[in-house]
């Protein structure tokens, strides 16, 4: 019994020892870097369309938005959609 004790002390003594020293030593620094394009991407606004339409029936209209692609897009579509009817 008694060497039984002496062994499972001498193990944790060894055992604390090897945990002090790989604690001890200094751990590799780890840094992380944010992508800066997506912290600073905003949501695309939506384009809007004031639909008009005169006394003879004709539609005209006012489109606003930022991106001009798509108000390009949304007056081609819209003439296209009145001239066939």
């Amino acid at each position: 019994m008694k060497k039984f004790l002496i062994i499972f002390w001498i193990n944790l003594l060894v055992l604390t020892l090897l945990n002090h020293e790989v604690m001890s030593q200094p751990q590799p620094q780890i840094y992380v870097s944010k992508d800066k394009v997506l912290q600073y991407a905003k949501p695309k606004k939506p384009t809007k369309i004031k639909l008009h339409r005169d006394k003879k029936g004709e539609y005209t209209w006012d489109i606003t938005g930022e991106n001009v692609e798509d108000i390009i897009k949304v007056d081609k579509r819209l003439r296209q959609y009145f001239e066939v009817q």
